[in-house]
């Protein structure tokens, strides 16, 4: 079964949004990482994961403008990629691109649209917690 473990907001201030999520909600900061794709502060409630993700200029995962803020994509760990793939495919869902594992900063998933068009990652690993 697959399991909901990372949800990715993108948000105007990596900063104000992660004092935020750990004053409020106790969260603990992971990772931060400055990308070509974008910059993220990965933060964590012990189980699932919460990217905060922010686009400066020049970057390409960008939604919505600079100061847009809102759900980016969610992630589902799980036990066989090729069969989930299939399965998205079966229903409605497409592929959108694979990350590479090259850049620091950035965990190398592979990413579908579901039939809204909302992002997916899907990941035989667990996101660090």
């Amino acid at each position: 079964m697959a399991k909901l473990r990372h949800v990715a907001m993108q948000v105007p201030d990596l900063e104000k949004a992660s004092n935020f999520y750990e004053k409020v909600f106790g969260m603990k900061r992971l990772m931060f990482g400055e990308t070509p794709y974008g910059n993220v502060q990965m933060m964590s409630d012990g189980l699932v994961t919460l990217a905060l993700l922010n686009f400066p200029e020049g970057t390409i995962g960008e939604q919505g403008g600079p100061d847009w803020s809102g759900l980016h994509h969610i992630g589902f760990v799980v036990d066989d990629h090729d069969e989930t793939a299939k399965k998205i495919k079966e229903n409605g869902g497409s592929y959108f691109t694979t990350l590479p594992d090259n850049i620091e900063g950035l965990l190398a998933e592979v990413k579908y649209k579901d039939l809204n068009g909302v992002v997916i990652d899907v990941s035989e690993h667990e996101w660090e917690t």
